[in-house]
């Protein structure tokens, strides 16, 4: 008989239960909020700055994801089940409506709405990060998994992950999901030290994880839906995010032609 590893959903320190989620989402955030201070003085942006920022993006983020879920979930939630966060239920899609809202309200509040692409580009890797790490709560909480496996010889990890209720291996799309954005991280970072022109790491990002989520999502069995149609919302979502970095992509690119063009007419 196949053996397999069914991974606890908590621990218990000093008599108190700690969700294995919970401590995932919090490890995530303390992670993409490390980078942050360590990116943003390429940018001008104090440290001081990019905490009280996080005050403020974080409750946004984590509204936002949990609203986002509860929305589309075929289950209808009683006003106290919308706080029971360590169950799951978090929409990274949701956290990142949520986050842009919290960071328009540092800008309005610092009076400097200009600062907001020069934001983008210094938070996008921390996002992919927290994206990379925060997916690993999906393997303790045994969700955001892909289709069922029945072939013997595709039953293993990573490929695939045994899931207790059903007694049955799926795809193990949270490891894809990770493992993609832990490239898409790597090329963010190139991106991000290795040109100056603002909007681009933010392009970069959206492309990345466009594509990504558009592939993984149309592999999982658990996807949130638009009532009553089969549109997944995540994989719609993507395709927006898609065209919105090619669209920044291609605007810079134009940019760029114009602006070569231009000094070459000087010159002659």
């Amino acid at each position: 008989m196949k053996s397999y590893y069914i991974p606890p959903n908590s621990f218990s320190l000093f008599g108190l239960e700690i969700k294995f989620y919970g401590l995932i989402m919090a490890l995530s955030m303390l992670a993409g909020i490390f980078l942050a201070c360590k990116l943003c003085k390429k940018r001008g942006i104090k440290s001081d700055d990019i905490i009280m920022l996080a005050i403020i993006v974080l409750p946004c983020a984590i509204i936002g994801a949990r609203l986002y879920y509860c929305l589309f979930y075929e289950h209808t939630y009683t006003f106290l089940e919308l706080f029971k966060v360590w169950e799951g239920g978090l929409a990274i899609y949701g956290g990142i409506i949520g986050g842009i809202i919290g960071i328009l309200i540092f800008c309005l509040i610092k009076k400097n709405i200009k600062i907001l692409p020069v934001l983008f580009d210094v938070l996008v890797p921390c996002l992919i990060l927290g994206q990379v790490i925060g997916r690993w709560g999906n393997f303790f909480n045994q969700e955001a998994y892909g289709n069922l496996v029945t072939k013997p010889s595709l039953q293993w990890f990573p490929y695939a992950v045994f899931i207790q209720d059903y007694n049955a291996w799926f795809q193990a799309t949270f490891f894809y999901e990770s493992l993609w954005n832990a490239i898409g991280l790597a090329i963010l970072l190139v991106v991000y030290y290795k040109t100056k022109t603002t909007g681009l790491t933010t392009a970069s990002y959206l492309i990345w994880e466009g594509v990504g989520r558009m592939w993984i999502e149309g592999l999982r069995s658990d996807s949130l839906y638009i009532a009553g149609t089969n549109i997944r919302v995540s994989q719609l979502l993507s395709g927006i995010m898609l065209l919105i970095g090619l669209g920044i992509l291609i605007y810079h690119f134009v940019k760029y032609l114009l602006k070569r063009r231009g000094d070459n007419e000087q010159k002659v």
